[in-house]
C-alpha cells in the first residue's frame, strides 16, 4: 500500500463525527485499497432530503472520496499498481502517472510516462540529456527490455510524441494502454529482477532450498 508523501498514518488524524450514509464499494484512489465503506458525510437540497453528493472515508487510510449526483468517483482510482524495488525518484513519477490518471489528465500522464521511460534508462546507464529514442534503444541493447517487448515501449514514444506535437487531447483509452505498458515495464527493469536475486542470494545463503527440477521419465 503506498501513500501519497506525507500522508498521515491512520489513527494520527479523525474525521469529526462521520455518519451512516450507506454502504459503497468503491477503489481507494489514495491507498488503493478495495473498500466496502459506509461512513462519511453527505448533502441535501432544500426541499428535497434525498442525499445529492457524497463523500466516503476509506477505513484502511482514512482518505476522503467525493461522489456526485450521477454516482461519479472523485478522484479516480488510480490504475495499476504500486511497483516494488523502483528507486526514489522513479517510483516518484511512476505514482505521478498514475495519480494524472485519477483526474482524468491524461495528456500529463502521457508525458510523464515519456520522461518516467527517460529516468528509467538513465538510471540503468544511459548517458544524461540524450535524445528519447537513444534511452529507448540503450534500455534494448541493455538487455532491460525483452525483444518481443521493444514495441511496447515504441508505442509509447509514440504516443508521447502525439502528445507534445499535436493539439488534440490524448485520448483516455490511449493514456491507459500506455499506464498499463509502463507498469510492465517496471516490473521488467526493477521488480522482477529484485526478486530473482533476493530469491538467489538467500538459497546461496542456504536459508531457501534451490527449486528442483522436474522429474523427466528417461
Amino acid at each position: 500500500m503506498t501513500l501519497p508523501p506525507g500522508w498521515p498514518e491512520k489513527g494520527i488524524h479523525t474525521w469529526t463525527a462521520p455518519q451512516d450514509i450507506g454502504q459503497t464499494a468503491f477503489r481507494c484512489p489514495y491507498c488503493s485499497r478495495d473498500v466496502g465503506s459506509y461512513l462519511g458525510y453527505q448533502t441535501t437540497m432544500h426541499g428535497n432530503r434525498s442525499p445529492i453528493f457524497k463523500v466516503y472515508l476509506c477505513g484502511y487510510c482514512s482518505g476522503a472520496t467525493f461522489f456526485d449526483h450521477e454516482g461519479r468517483q472523485w478522484p479516480g482510482a488510480r490504475p495499476g499498481e504500486a511497483v516494488a524495488s523502483v528507486p526514489p525518484t522513479v517510483a516518484e513519477l511512476y505514482e505521478e502517472v498514475r495519480s494524472c490518471m485519477s483526474v482524468n489528465a491524461y495528456t500529463a500522464a502521457v508525458l510523464a510516462s515519456r520522461k518516467l521511460l527517460m529516468n528509467t534508462a538513465v538510471a540503468k546507464g544511459a548517458e544524461p540529456n540524450l535524445g528519447f529514442v537513444a534511452y529507448v534503444d540503450h534500455l534494448a541493447a541493455s538487455g532491460y527490455i525483452p525483444p518481443d517487448a521493444k514495441p511496447w515501449v515504441d508505442h509509447i514514444r509514440t504516443k508521447a510524441n502525439e502528445a507534445t506535437h499535436e493539439i488534440p487531447q490524448v485520448a483516455a483509452a490511449d493514456a491507459e494502454e500506455l499506464v498499463a505498458l509502463v507498469e510492465m515495464l517496471m516490473k521488467l527493469v526493477y521488480e522482477l529482477p529484485a526478486k530473482v536475486n533476493a530469491r538467489v542470494a538467500k538459497a546461496e545463503s542456504g536459508e531457501v532450498a534451490p527449486a528442483e527440477p522436474p522429474d523427466v521419465e528417461r
